[in-house]
């Protein structure tokens, strides 16, 4: 009896375990069942996904085609207008090169410091003139300086040839630097710059030594040294009182003063628009220095990622700045070919605030030339597109 109980219980036992097994195997094929019909399924999804794709992909190409086609039919359009195609762009100039600034390069380039020595000093005390055409002359030599020596050599201590040379170490030294950013700039470009900024300090006091007491060009040129070298503020204040002391109100000098002070350099985005600010109230109408504060406005949207240009140049205290440039502009003497860079800042703004019009004006009077701030900060085509937007705007719409 009790043997039939335990091979009762064991055939239990065994058929539990039997079906168990059974089960367990059920289990596994079903499993493998459900794998195989999830893999599928997933196979399905990357293809249809990879469909999508290709379907999003074909549209935006579709879509950017027809942008693209778009673009170059109001681009027709404008240049139909009048306007300088963008290829035509001069990208490092502000405004047509003078005629005599043309000859004068080209009779160093021959040779002929006599040429280019007399076309400096022809500018006599206009101050600004004179500082142009030592910067026009030193880019020059900074390529090609035997002419530049020739003149040093026959005319021993010329005050002229002196900031000429100044000036031309102060951009070989830039040169080497770049343009990039620090973070793009090389530790052996900072320590060559660094170096060669110290050589030209050298031969910049040379040319304060031996300059006309009235003259600031030899002032202004160590500008550049200043922010390349981390003059402190009270240092900077100095050679600013040195500059000012001759020449008040130089709209050059206050330029370069502005780069001193912006974040980029050795202030802040509040340090350049307070000195912006107050040289503009301190002017006159017509002394074209309201591009100050639009300098420094462009300078902060250029260098703070967070803002948006649309939004920050609407903000009141710069379409009051804009309108106080657009008066002091009305004010200037129109043969007065500084108030290019005030033209092209407004330019500028007058588009990012939505005033076309007004932008249309000023793009008349710089197009074909686009060497200077805020220009040279982008890709020509950021002048292209703000253009040929006010153009289209004002002009091309009904």
């Amino acid at each position: 009896m009790i043997g039939q109980i335990l091979l009762g219980a064991v055939g239990a036992v065994l058929l539990l375990v039997a079906w168990k097994v059974l089960r367990g195997f059920y289990v596994i094929r079903r499993a493998k069942a459900l794998n195989a019909h999830v893999d599928a399924l997933e196979s399905e999804i990357e293809v249809l996904n990879a469909s999508t794709e290709a379907l999003n992909a074909e549209a935006e190409a579709e879509d950017e085609a027809e942008r693209a086609e778009a673009r170059a039919r109001t681009a027709a359009e404008v240049v139909a207008l009048g306007f300088v195609p963008e290829a035509e762009l001069d990208t490092e100039n502000p405004g047509p090169v003078p005629p005599g600034r043309t000859a004068a390069l080209e009779a160093a380039r021959s040779g002929d410091w006599q040429a280019a020595a007399a076309y400096i000093e022809a500018a006599g005390t206009d101050w600004e003139q004179r500082w142009h055409r030592v910067r026009a002359l030193a880019r020059t030599a900074a390529q090609d300086d035997a002419w530049l020596l020739a003149w040093q050599a026959a005319r021993p201590g010329d005050a002229t040839a002196a900031v000429v040379d100044a000036d031309t170490a102060v951009l070989v030294a830039w040169n080497v630097r770049g343009s990039q950013s620090g973070s793009r700039t090389t530790q052996e470009q900072f320590r060559l710059f660094h170096d060669l900024l110290l050589t030209a300090r050298e031969r910049v006091q040379e040319a304060q030594r031996v300059a006309d007491p009235a003259d600031p060009v030899p002032y202004m040129v160590e500008q550049p040294i200043a922010m390349g070298l981390g003059y402190p503020h009270a240092q900077y204040e100095q050679l600013w009182e040195r500059i000012t002391g001759r020449a008040p109100k130089l709209l050059c000098a206050h330029t370069g003063a502005v780069q001193y002070w912006a974040r980029k350099w050795r202030g802040s985005h509040e340090l350049a628009l307070d000195f912006a600010q107050r040289a503009a109230d301190a002017a006159e109408p017509g002394e074209l220095l309201t591009l100050l504060p639009l300098m420094a406005y462009i300078e902060q949207e250029f260098h703070d990622e967070d803002l948006a240009a649309e939004t920050f140049f609407k903000e009141p205290q710069i379409v009051a700045a804009v309108d106080a440039a657009l008066q002091d502009l009305g004010a200037a003497d129109p043969r007065d070919s500084r108030a290019l860079h005030l033209r092209h800042a407004l330019a500028y703004l007058l588009f990012w605030q939505d005033r076309d019009a007004q932008a249309v004006e000023q793009f008349r009077h710089v197009d074909g030339h686009i060497g200077v701030m805020p220009w040279s900060y982008r890709e020509s085509s950021r002048y292209v597109y703000a253009r040929d937007w006010a153009v289209r705007v004002t002009l091309l719409e009904d």
